[in-house]
């Protein structure tokens, strides 16, 4: 998924949102372009600035790791930050073994069995490239009502949340915050990308995405990184009106890069209420999503 320069880029970028004063430094002269110079960054990291220049140009693909972890404490990078750097440094490690065939991805049985289970719980069952591999009733109704259940089964028509997001007005409705949802979902595309830069799906999404809609465009130039596991959504549902609903990823403990992403009301709540109004309409019981394994 890497362009041909993309630790450049993501180093330019970070350099760019830094003043002098972030770091300790008192600033010279008039600043022909934002946030710190190149010069500026390399004695903060220790690094020759001729060697840094190279490094930012794409000229120097064999950085060391003590090289990444200066830049990325120079950068100020947080840890999600700091793992994507190294991920972009080091590609050859990151990127997964290719198959000699490969399968389309399906949730797994278990995975399926567990989320139908939880009846009052809205989940949803994600894979690596933020596809929809299967939903409960709730979680159907809650983020995609107007798209066929049985759709994530379907190769040739599988929902992915981002795309979704960006590109279905009926999703851009759906969050009363869109712009942060946007921004979150940029993010966690970024992390995913850094983790597979070789995957031809995941390059083809952020190219679709990044022709068919100039927001999208925006923000993934500006490289946000984030693992987004935890937090706060605010729906605006057609049905059931204005509320807030907790969640929380859940990653299985194997190689899959499945998530499972479930949304829980406060006690009390006007999300409690809502979800109530939801499930009052939905089979409880759902036997239509997929029970193939990898």
């Amino acid at each position: 998924m890497n362009g041909p320069n993309e630790l450049g880029d993501f180093l330019r970028v970070r350099r760019a949102a830094l003043q002098p004063g972030d770091v300790g430094l008192r600033g010279y002269g008039v600043r022909r372009v934002p946030g710190l110079r190149r010069e500026e960054l390399a004695m903060l990291a220790g690094v020759s600035p001729t060697y840094y220049s190279r490094l930012e140009q794409g000229l120097s693909t064999n950085a060391s790791e003590a090289v990444i972890a200066s830049l990325a404490r120079a950068l100020n990078l947080t840890t999600d930050e700091r793992a994507h750097l190294f991920n972009l440094a080091r590609p050859e490690r990151s990127a997964p073994k290719r198959r000699s065939l490969a399968r389309p991805d399906h949730a797994r049985p278990g995975t399926v069995r567990l989320i139908n289970s939880l009846t009052d719980t809205p989940a949803v069952v994600i894979g690596k490239r933020s596809e929809v591999l299967g939903w409960n009733a709730l979680g159907h109704r809650l983020v995609a009502g107007h798209v066929d259940f049985d759709s994530p089964e379907r190769l040739q028509d599988r929902p992915n949340m981002t795309r979704l997001l960006f590109l279905d007005a009926h999703t851009k409705e759906l969050y009363a915050r869109w712009e942060e949802e946007a921004v979150r979902a940029v993010s966690s595309l970024r992390v995913l990308g850094g983790r597979s830069p070789e995957d031809p799906e995941l390059t083809a999404l952020v190219g679709e995405l990044t022709v068919k809609s100039a927001e999208f465009g925006k923000l993934w130039a500006k490289h946000p990184v984030e693992n987004c596991v935890s937090g706060i959504k605010a729906f605006r549902h057609p049905e059931v009106g204005d509320f807030d609903l907790n969640f929380e990823v859940l990653t299985p403990p194997d190689d899959s890069g499945h998530r499972v992403l479930m949304y829980t009301p406060d006690p009390g709540s006007a999300a409690e209420g809502a979800l109530e109004l939801l499930s009052r309409d939905v089979d409880s019981t759902p036997t239509r999503t997929a029970q193939r394994s990898h």
